[in-house]
């Protein structure tokens, strides 16, 4: 039985990521850590299977990587590993963008573009329909996807429900009953797609604790313009939402910003709480379900390298979520109702 990278990681008790960095020289892992990896491949009798050497002539040596932003924390994050990961190797990325907007309707992928092009696909948080992705696949390359791939695909990607369990938790057992969720794109109804899997979080873990979502799902746009004026929508309909989970930092910093217009203060008034991780959340005091987009990008690309050559890869490999408490969460305070 042939062993691949997860194996390996599984035996040095490190990430498909720390190994790829391990095993190619790449920088950020310790000596005693990159002594135990190569202790564990040897064991396996495992190589790093897309070497110069093993691939066969007429390769284009080119990665075609399909994403909708760039800009964007998580993008840039996995961007940077994936491209880092190839870079070692020799691999080149050929970067498509899909921008998707409030206003326009995103362009079908056309697989035409990446013919004869590339040698492998890595699609990055890109929700793509059942017939595109097939399209993709009748490319005959491999391909990979980072946080949302159908069924059955190799996929490099979090626990989303999990992740957005934990976090409404945390807002829940700080004594929150009316718990609002900042989603995605409105047009994103794809059961695979993280928005969807974080809304599904959101709604179970409500749902378990006997709390109602009615009226209390709003749409961000995955950035801080479309977080400010969604919570703004929001608080219009909603005035007695004590706590607002995002599906992402960008957003969570955009309803920040939309309560200190209202003169609403966080966490006294109204807790915050987001996921990624972003730079930005430590300077903000934001809460937040923290991830690793950087090896996510890594650990993707890595696999794709070894799909080349025909080495044996999962089909999917979760990244954890850390809750990050700061400053934005608090327990919520006493509320005097008034009325008849």
């Amino acid at each position: 039985m042939a062993h691949g990278i997860v194996d390996v990681a599984r035996a040095a008790g490190v990430s498909t990521a720390t190994v790829s960095r391990a095993l190619r020289g790449l920088p950020n892992v310790t000596a005693a850590t990159r002594e135990r990896v190569r202790r564990a491949a040897d064991e396996l009798g495992y190589v790093p299977s897309p070497s110069a050497a093993s691939l066969a002539s007429g390769r284009t040596r080119t990665i075609g990587l399909i994403t909708p932003w760039v800009a964007h924390w998580f993008f840039a994050h996995v961007i940077e590993g994936a491209e880092r990961a190839l870079r070692v190797e020799d691999f080149d990325a050929l970067l498509y963008t899909f921008e998707l907007s409030r206003d326009v309707r995103r362009l079908r992928v056309d697989p035409d573009v990446l013919r004869r092009r590339v040698d492998g696909v890595l699609v990055v948080g890109l929700p793509l329909e059942a017939e595109e992705v097939a399209a993709l696949e009748d490319l005959g390359y491999p391909l990979v996807f980072v946080g949302a791939g159908a069924p059955g695909r190799v996929t490099v990607g979090l626990d989303d429900v999990a992740t957005a369990r934990t976090a409404v938790a945390h807002l829940a057992d700080l004594g929150h009953r009316t718990i609002a969720h900042l989603s995605g794109e409105p047009d994103d109804c794809l059961p695979w797609s993280p928005a969807v899997r974080r809304a599904a979080g959101w709604r179970a873990e409500m749902s378990a604790r006997g709390l109602a979502v009615e009226g209390l799902e709003v749409h961000g746009h995955f950035d801080v313009a479309g977080g400010r004026a969604s919570m703004h929508a929001l608080l219009d309909r909603r005035p007695d939402v004590t706590a607002v989970f995002a599906a992402s930092d960008e957003m969570a910093m955009g309803a920040i910003l939309a309560l200190r217009d209202r003169g609403l203060r966080v966490p006294d008034d109204v807790s915050v709480v987001g996921v990624d991780g972003h730079e930005m959340a430590e300077h903000l005091d934001l809460t937040t379900m923290a991830q690793n987009a950087h090896d996510q990008g890594v650990t993707a690309a890595s696999m794709l390298l070894e799909m080349i050559t025909g080495a044996p890869v999962p089909r999917e490999v979760l990244f954890p979520t850390t809750l990050v408490e700061r400053g934005s969460t608090a327990r919520v305070r006493d509320q005097i109702v008034t009325g008849p």
